[in-house]
């Protein structure tokens, strides 16, 4: 996890948000490998493990596991190849600076989204299990909401893994007003709050209201 994405966390309990408090271990530059990230309101911790973000279940603070959403998966859907060259457009930012969040399996385009969008850190949000933090990329596990804060995002990609409650609504709440939200999944609708501006090959993006 690169260290300036501390600020931006958020615990995933429900309670007030307050920024989380992190605690170092190993380190390789601006990456955390190694560590704890911790609530100041519930006391939770949370473990950082070869530089994942761990905020499944409840922390080592409190007993039990944070129950799930009670979701169904989306209706299958064969995974089509996309090109880092259509993210970027759809995405349709200019300038470096800030974070765009991919979830689930799209985390697999960091690297090469990166190559055309320098300067913008990527947050991978329950990537596949072969993913792995980069110095571009940052990695998060949690099984309820995504544990970032809200509309801190310059742009979302949802995989087709991803496309269902809550996780649909959990990135709109995570993007900034104004900006791209681009999903996977043709054969599912973008949440409340998104205007639809296009879709095709299977992918469809909207704009936050």
């Amino acid at each position: 996890m690169h260290i300036e994405l501390t600020e931006m966390l958020r615990c995933p309990v429900p309670h007030q948000d307050e920024f989380l408090v992190l605690s170092t271990g190993e380190m390789s530059g601006r990456m955390v490998l190694s560590g704890v990230v911790g609530c100041p309101v519930c006391h939770r911790e949370y473990e950082i493990v070869n530089g994942v973000v761990d905020f499944r279940g409840r922390g080592t603070g409190h007993e039990g596991r944070v129950s799930g959403s009670g979701s169904t998966r989306p209706p299958s859907l064969a995974p089509r190849p996309v090109e880092a060259q259509t993210l970027q457009a759809l995405l349709d930012l200019s300038g470096p600076g800030g974070f765009v969040v991919l979830l689930g399996a799209a985390t697999r385009h960091a690297v090469g989204l990166a190559a055309l969008m320098g300067g913008i850190h990527f947050i991978g949000v329950n990537p596949p299990a072969d993913a792995e933090e980069l110095p571009i990329l940052s990695l998060l596990k949690t099984d309820t909401g995504i544990p970032l804060r809200q509309a801190m995002a310059r742009g979302v990609v949802v995989g087709p893994d991803a496309a269902m409650a809550p996780w649909l609504a959990e990135a709109h709440r995570v993007l900034l007003r104004g900006r791209r939200y681009v999903l996977e999944h043709d054969a599912v609708a973008l949440p409340e709050g998104v205007t639809r501006l296009a879709a095709a090959e299977g992918l469809v993006v909207g704009e936050k209201r």
